[in-house]
């Protein structure tokens, strides 16, 4: 259903969206002033490289059985009283962080984060979905990644100071708090829009749940973009899990970068995406969705050969950043656009949590082999199955990303 507090397809930054981007960029900041970190955080309660890799793939377990139930509920009762629900569970996610004795207890808190990822993760892109048109969806998308690119900018190193200077549990606090903010005010939107509504109710029905399921099966089946978006990102998933949960050890431990610099670099990363975000959104909806992903992926692998292969200093490294930065900043708003194209209106929220939960299910034992593999043979293995996954990706997005033309498509308002 869509929310009653409806934003013009032409104006969309009016006031509901500033607060609804504002809340979601302090909610963001705050968690990824940890979630890099968060496997220095382990070890220092103990967790060496093998358990790191564990803790990522027991973490996955969790969002496997709610990312489908959370975009039903977004589907059934409306994009912000979801994100306001999750927001709930994250404030909780924090406390037990926070208070986790050993490494095996912050499995209990970032269980918690995985209710505010299924909630809100499906409902953040579907809501925007429903405030643009096909014709500048990418676009749309682009801005609201701008936007969270602050987040990358100013998080992780704020982060890594924090936690260098006062320790993680204080920077832990400091997140909590910025989080309680966000989540006061998406409370209070979701409030308004319920006091706001009009028009049909969709229910919390298993039969609904069963009826989008089936839909959703039907559109993976059929062989076309859906189909191929699962399978190119499910493999890039698996290629990406492997190494990614153990890049800050790589980077504290062979790269012998401290906790500052590693925030420092997550800040690259960002102020490299931010700056070609806006530029993808145009060329996703100029020239096709399968140009910006596929000039993505190339970027990503060229990141990964200078990482891999640049002598350990900040200087390669930043360089290995700021390639990442610019190949996720074309590919997340063409990505976003593809999939928000790809289903029809009403499956928006059960489709991004169904495709979630499949990605999740290839990539789910994908953190404890890259540790095997790191440990077994060398720290590079885990990063090289990476970069050669991510050069292999160019061809089936090249060849299978095309949209058929839509009967239905909406007007351009």
């Amino acid at each position: 259903m869509s929310e009653t507090v409806a934003v013009s397809k032409q104006s969309f930054l009016n006031g509901t969206m500033k607060r609804f981007m504002f809340a979601m960029l302090l909610a963001n900041i705050a968690v990824s002033m940890y979630d890099t970190l968060l496997p220095l955080y382990l070890k220092q309660l103990n967790a060496n490289v093998v358990q790191v890799g564990l803790f990522f793939t027991l973490a996955q377990i969790i969002p496997l059985a709610l990312q489908i139930l959370g975009g039903w509920i977004s589907d059934s009762l409306g994009r912000l009283r979801s994100i306001a629900w999750g927001s709930v569970a994250g404030v909780f996610s924090f406390i037990g962080i926070i208070l986790a004795p050993t490494w095996e207890w912050v499995l209990l808190g970032i269980g918690l984060s995985a209710v505010t990822r299924a909630l809100v993760g499906p409902s953040f892109g579907s809501f925007i979905a429903e405030q643009s048109s096909e014709e500048n969806r990418g676009r749309v998308y682009a801005l609201s990644e701008s936007i969270f690119s602050i987040v990358t900018i100013v998080g992780p190193p704020l982060g890594g100071w924090l936690a260098e200077t006062y320790g993680f549990k204080m920077m832990l606090i400091a997140g909590a708090m910025l989080y309680i903010v966000a989540t006061l005010v998406r409370v209070s939107m979701a409030q308004l829009a319920a006091k706001g509504e009009t028009g049909e109710k969709r229910s919390l029905s298993l039969g609904v749940l069963k009826n989008s399921l089936g839909e959703m099966t039907g559109l993976i089946l059929a062989g076309g973009v859906i189909t191929w978006l699962l399978i190119t990102d499910g493999v890039r998933d698996v290629a990406f899990s492997l190494s990614f949960q153990l890049m800050p050890l790589y980077l504290e431990g062979i790269g012998r970068m401290s906790l500052v610099q590693i925030g420092w670099l997550n800040s690259i990363f960002g102020v490299t995406s931010l700056a070609v975000t806006m530029p993808a959104g145009w060329l996703s909806d100029k020239k096709g969705e399968r140009v910006a992903i596929a000039c993505g992926f190339l970027l990503e692998f060229s990141a990964l050969m200078v990482f891999i292969y640049a002598p350990p200093s900040f200087l390669g490294y930043a360089i290995s950043w700021a390639l990442f930065g610019l190949g996720v900043g074309l590919m997340s708003p063409a990505y976003q656009s593809l999939i928000s194209k790809a289903v029809p209106d009403r499956l928006r929220g059960t489709a991004m949590g169904l495709m979630n939960t499949s990605l999740g299910l290839f990539s789910l034992p994908a953190p404890a082999i890259g540790a095997q593999l790191w440990s077994r043979f060398t720290p590079r293995l885990p990063f090289m199955i990476t970069a050669v996954v991510s050069i292999a990706s160019v061809v089936p997005v090249w060849l299978k990303f095309r949209l058929p033309a839509r009967k239905d498509a909406e007007p351009t308002p």
